[in-house]
């Protein structure tokens, strides 16, 4: 297993092409974005830093043979993936130095292939004013502590692969108030030490900074995103053609994980959320243990980590191929209320607007649905009531994704613009029988209106089952 080096991809065309990123596998070291890509994303961090500086850290070397991973927020200010890296960007010089380990501090480089290192052929490399031993740090934070300037850093724990912002954060919340832990995160620890070196210098936190950055995607990280969206509905077709009753439910995570790796994912956005019967209930199960039972639903929810951007699809099938007429019923109406708000999502405005289009169209439906079920039309009723009532409120509808599944910056923005990536999740839930359905869609917000990233997974009655008669894998068609 190699430790990943430095990651861009060659200048080219503001859109890529799917077939220039499939042609770029990740585990190599080679490119994702060009120097100009972080460069620009560096130019409006130093735009607001004044005559502060930023200093950032990346993550340590894995703790074992598992592949290195960057944190989010060095990764998107740099794009070097070398363990024990830093960053300095001067608000006042406007300049970015980068701080390596040399390549004699590193792992053995016969068994694990060579670092970057410092020198003036990795700042080309990076496109940074300088590339400097780490050691030299230490000496750098002196300087900026003499002249006591105002020195920017994370302050919420860092993020790394199959996580996002909420998960570190609750992990050190719970591990200081344990009487028998009572760490600190990286970052604190970080900040408490920056403060006895610079007493003179205000610490405030950069993450306000970066996050509304991050939450506007640029056309290569869109492309990125796109592909990764595509790597996810390959996995959640293929887990499609595989289901049968008597499979378990992890042995469906097996199709689509292939596929990811495959494509060349890094790894898995988050654990597979794979629920089949009474487990749909759950909206984060992952124990995937279950067996699959005739008559059952099964709720697929997987997506890859490519190129550190995250997607986030969710598919519901029956468990036996073909829908029975009341899951057909029950499934119709919750996809019904399911794209009133998908296409009431509009370029340049609120989510309380959005949501007030779709109430519309939901009341629409509920008024002219054919019901045969009455706990079906409960459940129904009270998603398009919950809708009603946070009507005013909405300031959101999901969630946005990019280098995390629930990337930071929210849906908070008081109107829709370009270059927003979120999905959509509303919940339909049957208490009394403890059956829950959940759909999930990419939605992309450009110029001129709303993409639907993931529209090409079967998501209608007739898509899914025709679909589930194709063959698996291995060729073999599964018998419904």
């Amino acid at each position: 297993m190699s430790i990943l080096r430095i990651v861009f991809i060659p200048l080219a065309a503001a859109a890529l092409l799917a077939s220039s990123l499939l042609a770029q596998p990740v585990f190599t070291g080679i490119e994702i974005f060009p120097p100009e890509e972080y460069a620009a994303r560096r130019a409006k961090v130093m735009a607001q830093l004044g005559d502060g500086v930023a200093i950032v850290l990346g993550t340590t070397e894995p703790p074992g043979e598992v592949p290195f991973r960057q944190n989010s927020q060095f990764f998107y200010l740099t794009g070097v993936t070398e363990p024990r890296a830093s960053v300095i960007i001067d608000g006042r010089a406007k300049t970015t130095t980068v701080f390596l380990q040399p390549k004699t501090a590193r792992q053995d480089e016969s068994q694990y292939g060579p670092g970057m290192g410092p020198g003036a052929a990795a700042a080309r490399t990076l496109g940074v004013d300088a590339a400097v031993d780490q050691a030299s740090l230490t000496a750098a934070i002196t300087a900026i502590a003499s002249a006591r300037r105002v020195i920017y850093t994370p302050f919420a724990a860092e993020v790394l692969g199959s996580q996002s912002q909420g998960d570190p954060t609750r992990l050190w919340a719970n591990n200081a108030t344990d009487p028998w832990d009572g760490r600190d995160s990286r970052e604190a620890t970080f900040i408490a030490r920056l403060k006895v070196a610079a007493p003179g210098s205000e610490i405030k936190d950069l993450d306000p900074v970066i996050n509304p950055l991050r939450a506007v995607k640029s056309p290569r990280e869109i492309a990125v995103i796109r592909e990764a969206t595509r790597i996810a509905g390959e996995g959640i077709m293929a887990a499609m053609r595989e289901a049968r009753v008597g499979l378990r439910e992890y042995q469906l995570q097996a199709p689509a994980e292939y596929l990811f790796k495959k494509n060349g994912a890094l790894g898995a956005s988050y654990f597979a959320l794979i629920a089949t019967g009474r487990n749909t209930y759950y909206t984060h199960y992952n124990r995937n243990t279950a067996v699959l039972v005739d008559g059952d639903l099964v709720q697929f929810d997987y997506a890859p980590d490519y190129k550190y951007y995250q997607s986030d699809v969710t598919r519901v099938f029956p468990a036996n191929g073909r829908f029975t007429p009341r899951q057909r019923e029950m499934y119709e109406i919750y996809l019904k209320l399911y794209q009133s708000v998908l296409t009431s999502i509009q370029v340049h405005k609120t989510p309380a607007e959005c949501v007030k289009d779709a109430l519309v169209k939901m009341d629409a439906i509920m008024a002219s649905y054919q019901f045969s079920d009455s706990r079906i039309k409960a459940a129904a009723v009270k998603m398009v009531e919950g809708y009603r009532t946070r009507q005013a409120e909405t300031r959101s509808l999901g969630h946005n994704v990019g280098l995390e599944v629930h990337d930071v910056g929210g849906l908070q923005a008081a109107t829709f613009e370009p270059g927003r990536v979120f999905t959509i999740e509303p919940q339909f839930r049957i208490e009394e029988e403890h059956l829950g359905i959940r759909l999930e869609d990419m939605v992309l917000i450009t110029a001129t209106g709303v993409e639907n990233l993931s529209a090409f997974v079967p998501i209608t009655v007739p898509e899914i089952e025709t679909l589930m008669r194709e063959p698996g894998l291995d060729g073999v068609r599964t018998p419904h």
